[in-house]
């Protein structure tokens, strides 16, 4: 590639960076671009500039506060521009489907969601999150031509390169490339991710991680990945795998997994595996919901049983902290709040990472729940859009 075609790239990345965070934190001052994005204060200058020229930002009437509580004048604010029109969010697990209709600025009008096995059914589940995005966009009484971009994720590693599945853990979505079929499907462009980065840009927006340039964005519920932001930027790898600590292998002899490898950390602590092992003991049927209000609650044996799967997934993120040395690991999904399973990853980390870099990064849950994969994706149509470029 030439320079002028890596520069162009390189400043396509940027604006994105500026977009999205503007995007998940309304109006912000050219300082705080600057701090929330990495970079210098003179690139998000120019970028500023660039985009009120088109007309993608502007200026606000209001002024922001000095950074800190300082006592210099109040800086102007930039936010972005309301042009007509609207998006969509689709979060596509592997048991439900959810949707969004939201307008321009990412507010959420009107949501729907169903329960559905979508591993085995990849068209079939695309063809009903189509549905579900006009009709969300009915009762949001938004009409089906105003409908500019949709944000989508699911439960998968998606090869940067191809757009397609990048391994065997759906199978009736193999060779599948799924932004582009819900993109044929709707007739607007699509910008698809996998649920754990979609995650990630969630928190930091909006939730536990806000404020943090380098964070670790674990989910933890019918399986196990991470997103990993560095400099304010999600961290994709060359073909879209990067994060996914759930193949770790722990066990040459261990457990097939759904990956096709043995002995993988997810095999280990994925939420089927950890209620498997409650039930025995409990005459209710356990749900993710109910072991997490024993937990709370103090009983011993979930306790142990999470404090143990925190302890494993700690282990490989001290190995992953040690190279990355992160400000934050936030852990999502349905076990992520679990106070015992923060205490066994604390823990491991703490034993298994440099001293330093223990000390230094913070380990709390996700603050979005089961709503963080449905924000983030709205907020990546959101930005596609602004950027005018691919999310």
């Amino acid at each position: 590639m030439s320079i002028s075609g890596s520069l162009e790239r390189l400043r396509a990345a940027n604006t994105r960076a500026v977009l999205t965070l503007l995007a998940g934190e309304g109006p912000m001052s050219r300082a705080d671009l600057a701090r929330g994005t990495g970079l210098s204060r003179t690139t998000v200058s120019s970028l500023v500039t660039a985009l009120m020229a088109t007309g993608q930002v502007s200026e606000t009437t209001a002024r922001g506060k000095p950074h800190k509580g300082g006592s210099g004048r109040p800086p102007v604010l930039v936010t972005l521009s309301a042009p007509s029109g609207c998006v969509a969010g689709v979060d596509i697990g592997h048991r439900h489907i959810r949707v969004a209709a939201a307008d321009r600025t990412g507010r959420i009008l009107a949501e729907e969601a169903t329960d559905l096995d979508v591993d085995a059914h990849g068209p079939g589940a695309l063809d009903r999150a189509a549905h579900m995005v006009r009709s969300a966009l009915r009762t949001a009484g938004l009409p089906r031509g105003d409908l500019r971009a949709v944000g989508m994720c699911v439960p998968a590693p998606l090869d940067r390169r191809s757009s397609r599945i990048s391994t065997g853990i759906l199978p009736g979505w193999r060779d599948l490339p799924p932004g582009d079929e819900l993109e044929r499907r709707l007739g607007v462009p699509v910008f698809a991710d996998n649920d754990a980065n979609v995650g990630a840009l969630a928190e930091l927006n909006h939730g536990a991680a806000r404020g943090m340039l380098d964070v670790v964005f674990v989910k933890l519920s019918s399986g196990l990945g991470a997103g990993i932001v560095l400099g304010g930027r999600l961290h994709r790898g060359t073909s879209g795998i990067a994060g996914e600590i759930g193949h770790v292998q722990v066990g040459e002899d261990g457990q097939v997994c759904r990956c096709g490898n043995r002995g993988c950390l997810e095999t280990v602590v994925a939420a089927p595996r950890l209620i498997g092992l409650l039930q025995p003991a409990y005459d209710e049927e356990l749900s993710t919901e109910l072991v997490r209000a024993l937990d709370s609650a103090g009983d011993a044996g979930v306790r142990r049983v999470l404090s143990d799967a925190g302890r494993a997934v700690g282990r490989a993120l001290a190995d992953l902290c040690n190279s990355l040395n992160p400000e934050g690991v936030v852990v999502g999904g349905s076990l992520g709040p679990s106070p015992s399973l923060l205490e066994g990853i604390r823990a491991s980390i703490d034993r298994y990472a440099q001293p330093d870099v223990a000390a230094s990064v913070t380990v709390a849950a996700g603050q979005l729940g089961d709503r963080a994969e449905i924000t983030g994706t709205v907020a990546l149509a959101v930005a596609g859009v602004a950027a005018r470029v691919p999310a």
